[in-house]
């Protein structure tokens, strides 16, 4: 399916957010993220199915002030 991994249209085989991450190479990673602009907490990331066209944010945190 096609989804729109920070506004760039990626492809993946993936059925959940978390399975995206993982494909994504974010697996591991510490990021926040959105799907369809809502907020999805890291602990619901593996009950979050996609479908094609579905919006989604990774946003890493940055150190530094």
């Amino acid at each position: 399916m096609t989804l729109l991994l920070n506004g760039e249209p990626r492809q993946v085989a993936a059925d959940t957010l978390a399975e995206a991450l993982a494909e994504l190479g974010y697996a591991g990673k510490v990021v926040a993220t959105a799907v369809n602009g809502d907020f999805v907490a890291s602990r619901l990331r593996e009950t979050v199915r996609l479908v094609d066209g579905d919006r989604i944010e990774v946003v890493a945190p940055m150190q530094g002030g």
